[in-house]
């Protein structure tokens, strides 16, 4: 208009509105999930749908020798019972190594592997017709023990090689790094071994979904996941189909934590589905989801720091096993992670690194938050206090003192090139406010270790107190295109303008859909946005993992409200009554693969850091632990969603604490010894303390509103600052965690 007069439209689209980037609306999914009203993938109905059920190996290791059906199909309400030969399709899957049959054919390789599916009218119908399929086997000796499976001449796991990968005997994948000189000498030298133990995700919300045949001859699923596409190109391959005809939808997700990134029963389902025509819904207990997940990596872990007199570092080298369990999952990542990660958030100028994992009998490990970062972390802070000591500096002192920061260069020569504020942040959980003292006298039962199992009433109790700092890379790395896809959509209804984004990226808790509503309201100025539900139908979001989601999918997002700026201003600023339709493919900066003699190389896309400082009671005599404070700090470039990243923050402490003093899948040869939330012990909101939480903003110029990923870190330092903390109340060395009682009263053990 040439009077520069705009109309109501044009007023509303591009003008600041409330609940956008730095505030913290309410979620739109919060009311109906405090209420128990939200709809989980586990409450999917179907008029007409059968149930499926899966029969399990009770064996880690076996032959197969015979599987009799006969009595299963004889039971009334049984419509399907599937072996390996039903599968049409390749009867192979995987995240990055397709190794894992969908059905064991000649041999189980855990226990707990599929070897056959039913479907019946009801779940216990299903159930015990798995009972009643007769399997023979011929059981062979797992092999249990990752250094041991890594050397020359072990037996193998996998008897016949992965197709298409260069898998030497049990070894998935070796990751050497080298810089600096190898042969380097230091006046202090502090060596350590650690084992850290098998820890489960521990989602709430079972393995689910639901199955629909579809008239095309193809099938709709309806799944809680991680990642949809890549789900969708392996049931693809499985099922014989094109991948336009296997759609999916991301189902409520109760949980995720890397747990989701691999197929469970996707397969399985769809499998089903298409032999009865029928729409086919699963569920697992909770004992079976411990069996049809990965989990995280058990580790062994040898460090040697060398420092001069003053504390300085001079070199570091470390040797690293990952136990990969019986498929590969993302095993070859979570490698890469640990080993270009392994050395810790301090300049060392010379850094020698042997990293490798391998297959076993033991169950198949994967993505769990913190990806590899967390098994190292707990063994390069562990010595950082050993050096301490070694050299007579406090533990804050001595890491101030090697403290990476911008302008650092990675053990793999990457440069760090932005905010790397490590020494920023341990002052701020040293400066943190102490707890008081405990106070003479008769104490409250429920600030004790033991709690309010009465154990104790103070006597033999001991405080002491703990520092860790961790680093974490942000995204996929070594060369991933990582990408996000995105359709943003501004029309109007009535008088208003309404936008609404598209994406596959799944929402397993952690507050995306948020954050996408909060990007569409700051960069188009609307304040109704609607986020329709993630599916196949759009390009990729990647899974959510990686801490990536809020930087790949938001920046897509962004992107996307971008373009549909740039039509409206073709437009003259008018919306009218023609909606506007962006869809745009976003990348972050690339990465590149390391240099397999040398480990050199810019691997990650963006460096996370965060610090703790623990405070724990330990009653010495029985050898319990009441965690009394945690402090931390982090840089979280920007904060979206403040009260978000105060959730993740909270939430990712609360799984390191797991980690630190309880969480541990118990395995005997390859057999889990607990499958339960009774056995398998959880945090609970009587083992959480006070957390202080200090948030820096310090913006990262490469990315998405200088935002950086805040979901990991958490869960990589809190872990060893408590176990710092206990080793300062009792002295002990405590290499390995979790840190059981028996290790505080018997340090034999």
């Amino acid at each position: 208009m040439s009077t520069g007069a705009r109309t109501t439209t044009e007023t509303a689209v591009g003008s600041a509105v409330a609940d956008g980037i730095g505030a913290s609306p309410v979620r739109p999914d919060a009311n109906l999930k405090v209420r128990g009203e939200f709809a989980y993938s586990s409450d999917m109905w179907h008029d007409d749908m059968l149930w499926g059920a899966t029969l399990r190996s009770p064996h880690p290791r076996a032959r197969i020798t015979s599987i009799d059906l006969t009595e299963a199909l004889k039971t009334v309400g049984v419509h399907a019972v599937l072996t390996a030969s039903d599968v049409p399709g390749l009867n192979r899957y995987g995240l990055e190594i397709a190794d894992q049959p969908v059905l064991a054919e000649r041999e189980v390789r855990y226990q707990g592997e599929p070897v056959a599916l039913v479907a019946a009218d009801h779940p216990e119908i299903a159930r015990q017709a798995c009972k009643k399929i007769a399997v023979e086997y011929e059981v062979l000796e797992p092999i249990v023990d990752a250094v041991a499976a890594s050397t020359p001449g072990s037996p193998l796991v996998h008897e016949t090689p992965v197709a298409g990968h260069a898998i030497v005997g049990n070894v998935l994948r070796s990751v050497h790094i080298e810089r600096g000189s190898a042969e380097v000498s230091a006046e202090v030298v502090v060596t350590g071994e650690y084992q850290v133990g098998m820890q489960d995700q521990a989602f709430l919300g079972p393995e689910s979904g639901l199955a629909v045949p579809a008239e095309d001859g193809g099938i709709d699923l309806y799944i809680a996941t991680q990642w949809l596409h890549a789900d969708q190109s392996q049931v693809a391959t499985a099922l014989g189909l094109p991948t336009a005809k296997v759609r999916f939808t991301l189902a409520g997700v109760g949980g995720a934590f890397g747990g989701r990134e691999d197929v469970s029963m996707q397969i399985h389902a769809c499998l089903l589905a298409l032999r009865t025509g029928r729409p086919i819904k699963m569920v697992y207990s909770r004992e079976e989801s411990f069996y049809g997940h990965v989990h995280r990596h058990p580790a062994l872990l040898r460090y040697e720091h060398g420092a001069d007199s003053s504390g300085r570092l001079v070199y570091a080298r470390a040797q690293i096993v990952l136990d990969g369990g019986a498929y590969a999952s993302s095993s070859t990542a979570v490698a890469g992670n640990a080993a270009t990660l392994g050395f810790g958030p301090y300049d060392i100028p010379n850094v020698t690194m042997d990293c490798l994992v391998t297959y076993t009998n033991n169950p198949p490990c994967g993505a769990m938050r913190g990806f590899g970062a967390v098994q190292a972390c707990f063994a390069y802070e562990s010595q950082m206090d050993k050096l301490a000591q070694a050299c007579g500096l406090s533990p804050v002192e001595l890491r101030l003192r090697n403290a990476m920061s911008e302008g650092s260069t990675m053990p793999t020569g990457q440069l760090v090139d932005s905010a790397a504020p490590v020494a920023e942040l341990l002052c701020r959980v040293r400066d943190a406010p102490m707890p008081d003292a405990a106070q003479a006298g008769p104490r409250d039962v429920r600030e004790l270790p033991g709690g309010v199992s009465n154990t104790t009433h103070g006597e033999g109790v001991v405080r002491g107190v703990g520092y860790a700092v961790g680093i974490k890379n942000v995204g996929f790395s070594e060369g991933f295109d990582d990408y996000s896809t995105a359709r943003v959509r501004l029309e109007l209804i009535g008088d208003t303008p309404v936008a609404s984004v598209h994406t596959a990226a799944a929402e397993v808790g952690q507050g995306l859909v948020t954050v996408l509503q909060q990007i569409v309201r700051t960069e188009l100025g609307v304040t109704q946005v609607t986020v329709l539900p993630a599916d196949t139908s759009i390009g990729s979001a990647g899974s959510t993992s990686a801490s990536r989601q809020s930087y790949v999918t938001g920046g897509a997002v962004q992107a996307a409200c971008q373009a549909v700026l740039a039509r409206l201003a073709e437009r003259g600023g008018r919306l009218g009554d023609e909606p506007i339709d962006e869809t745009v493919q976003w990348r972050h900066r690339p990465t590149t693969v390391i240099d397999p003699l040398t480990g050199q190389g810019a691997a990650h896309v963006q460096f996370a850091f965060a610090a703790h400082r623990a405070v724990v009671d330990v009653d010495v005599e029985l050898g319990l632990i009441k965690v009394v404070q945690i402090s931390t700090a982090q840089d979280v470039g920007k904060a979206l969603n403040p009260q978000a990243v105060l959730g993740q923050i909270h939430g990712g402490t609360a799984q390191g604490l797991g980690l630190a003093v309880m969480e541990e899948i118990q395995l005997h040869e390859g057999k889990l010894r607990n499958p339960s939330f009774t056995d398998y012990l959880l945090p609970t909101i009587l083992d959480m303390p006070p957390m202080q939480v200090d948030v820096l903003e310090l913006a990262d110029p490469h990315a998405p509103y200088g935002l950086r990923g805040v979901g990991e870190p958490p869960t990589i330092s809190s872990t060893p600052a408590i176990v710092a903390a206990i080793r300062d109340a009792t002295g002990l060395a405590l290499t390995r965690v979790p840190v059981r009682p028996e290790h505080l009263t018997d340090p034999a053990i």
